[in-house]
């Protein structure tokens, strides 16, 4: 579940918005090409900076300037810290979703299959321990909303169950979400280097013998 890292850009320009402005045949398409790619680098910049220094790296300035961005660009896309935090927890859960539909789970159970989605995840995150450490540590503290709860129990319940949000019960959602819960805190406790990943995935294959496998 890594993200790629960011390229060395180009100064930023203050001819940005100005460019992005004009009109011409076809250039709604491109206009949203290149702010969708302008986005993505941002997104890039600012993991970059927070695997190598937790979010006390991810300055808003210092990500415009690693993105080739202007300040006043980057504030347009993502008005606060921790807008940029949670586009760079929703880029990771891009990439586990990426990694799960080339390779699905084979386990025979929605238990097993669960395990292997939640230790995939670990696997990639603890690759970049800085980063796993600064998102998900933000995440618990978040002052605004966040996707990455609704998105990992909407994934364990499709890959467990072949189930979306809008079909499970109430008790189905509560299920996957606590399975979820009780992997980001095994992923703290392994962080802090109290958990090691035998260890952790030992925990979580007993919670999910106990919480999915009748979904």
């Amino acid at each position: 579940m890594r993200t790629p890292q960011a390229t060395t850009a180009a100064p930023p320009s203050d001819t940005e918005g100005i460019m992005e402005s004009h009109s011409t045949s076809g250039g709604h398409s491109v206009r949203t090409r290149s702010q969708h790619q302008r986005r993505k680098r941002i997104v890039q910049a600012a993991a970059a900076l927070a695997s190598r220094g937790g979010v006390e790296a991810m300055q808003m300035r210092t990500v415009a300037e690693r993105a080739g961005v202007a300040l006043g660009t980057l504030y347009r896309y993502f008005p606060s810290k921790m807008d940029l935090v949670v586009a760079v927890v929703g880029e990771e859960i891009d990439l586990l979703e990426s990694s799960i539909q080339r390779r699905p789970p084979s386990a025979s159970t929605p238990a097993g299959r669960a395990v292997d989605v939640l230790m995939r995840a670990t696997r990639g995150l603890m690759r970049e321990p800085e980063l796993a450490d600064a998102l998900i540590r933000s995440l618990i503290m978040a002052e605004v909303e966040t996707p990455f709860g609704d998105r990992m129990t909407g994934l364990l319940l499709r890959v467990s169950a072949d189930l979306t949000r809008e079909r499970a019960s109430e008790v189905q959602l509560d299920l996957a979400g606590s399975l979820s819960s009780v992997w980001v805190q095994e992923l703290l406790e392994m962080l802090r280097g109290r958990r090691t990943y035998e260890q952790i995935q030992r925990r979580i294959e007993i919670a999910a013998a106990r919480l999915v496998n009748d979904l």
